[in-house]
């Protein structure tokens, strides 16, 4: 990695324990490190530990005379490369949603044009509650911040579930996935990805579907924009807010995403990504009024759905085409049949029979084969996937584009 300037913030979580070892990580990779704690973080480690890791003196308080002489919340601000919040508790989370600059670190979040990057921790209740969930829309809207993890597992109060903050080696990869690909690697090229479930209705309330929850798509469109694209995301009914910079165009049905793909293209494409979990079959029949319970059995007669992936692929001016497989066994015999048979570019291929990884998942692990070669990445967060496939998409278009 090239080496950075990390402001690293630490906030009241048992999960403090954990920054120590990231400070080193940190350090042994090449970085310059500072480090500002919250005064609930100095409840659970001390501020001579990252003196001594970082090498550098410790921030604690916005009304520090000293530090405050020559405006030390400003120069720090200015400082950073990269501001990284780990832990970043539900108390911290809503202060930086909401714009507050009650402290040095939210003072210094408040003032920084740094990337943000919130590695949240806390119980699995407390992250599913309704106020964090909001507080965390708010900041994946916020351009500048990006929110790394949570994990899942078992907790320090006993409970197991979603909560846990991102390990050390996990929050240093992210930093590098996000190096791996910069702002100019897709710049003047035009991508579509579609993303997320379709749903194919029985009646006006009932409806088949499957369990894609669409991050691994609308991570895929964030990186793409990042890296200079201009992208249309095609994208089945999700509850995830849209990146910036993004053109989402909001389907329900396997035939809508088929004619929205197919108009994207049309528009101008030089690559497709289908991320998008396509019903492969449909309702023969629509009902027009609610069908009634009415015996212990009910017949359903289904017919095949267009093949949006293979239609794109298809075409005679057809962009460089990325496929995905979701797959529960023999993962590589599939994925590369798939491959060959629709005349895919690449195609990217997960176990979504593992648990905590795949659908509904922050995480996946992935494997990418094209016809010369494959690569493993993850486990790792979805947005870290993107950024490594985003380049590796990259790299692969662009030496098509020279032959």
């Amino acid at each position: 990695m090239t080496a950075k300037r990390v402001l690293l913030g630490i906030t009241g979580g048992i999960a403090a324990y954990k920054s120590a070892e990231l400070v080193r990580l940190l350090k042994k990779a090449g970085h310059e490190v500072r480090v500002v704690m919250t005064a609930g973080a100095e409840a659970f480690i001390t501020p001579l530990t990252f003196q001594a890791l970082s090498g550098e003196p410790v921030r604690t308080s916005l009304l520090d005379p000293e530090a405050e002489a020559g405006m030390g919340h400003i120069e720090l601000a200015k400082w950073a490369d990269q501001v990284v919040i780990a832990p970043a508790t539900a108390d911290f989370m809503a202060r930086l949603a909401h714009g507050l600059a009650d402290d040095l670190l939210t003072t210094v979040c408040c003032a920084t044009d740094a990337p943000i990057a919130v590695a949240p921790a806390m119980n699995q209740a407390m992250w599913r509650n309704f106020r964090t969930q909001r507080n965390l829309a708010l900041l994946s809207e916020d351009p500048q911040i990006t929110i790394w993890g949570p994990d899942q597992g078992e907790q320090a109060c006993g409970d197991t579930g979603p909560g846990r903050m991102l390990e050390p080696e996990q929050l240093v990869g992210r930093l590098e996935a996000r190096q791996e690909s910069p702002s100019g690697l897709l710049a003047g090229r035009r991508v579509v990805v579609t993303a997320g479930p379709t749903r194919e209705p029985i009646d006006p309330v009932r409806y088949i579907t499957n369990h894609s929850s669409g991050k691994m798509g609308y991570a895929i469109a964030a990186a793409a924009a990042a890296a200079g694209a201009s992208v249309v995301l095609v994208s089945g009914p999700v509850s995830l807010a849209v990146p910036p910079g993004v053109d989402v165009r909001p389907v329900c049905t396997a035939q809508e995403m088929l004619e929205a793909s197919s108009r994207a293209v049309d528009e101008g494409c030089d690559i497709f990504v289908a991320t998008a979990a396509v019903a492969d079959y449909r309702p023969e029949a629509f009902v027009s009024q609610k069908i009634k319970k009415s015996s212990d059995s009910m017949n359903l007669s289904l017919v095949r759905n267009p093949d949006t992936l293979a239609t794109i692929a298809a075409r005679t001016d057809a962009p460089f085409t990325v496929g995905f497989a979701a797959e529960t066994r023999d993962v590589a015999r599939y994925a590369t049949d798939k491959m060959m048979r629709k005349k895919l570019k690449m195609i990217v291929a997960n176990d979504v029979s593992v648990p905590g990884l795949g659908f509904s998942s922050d995480r996946n692990a992935v494997t990418v084969f094209w016809p010369e070669g494959t690569e493993s990445i993850g486990p790792d967060s979805k947005q870290a996937i993107a950024a490594r496939l985003v380049a590796l998409i990259a790299d692969h278009s662009s030496r098509i584009d020279q032959v």
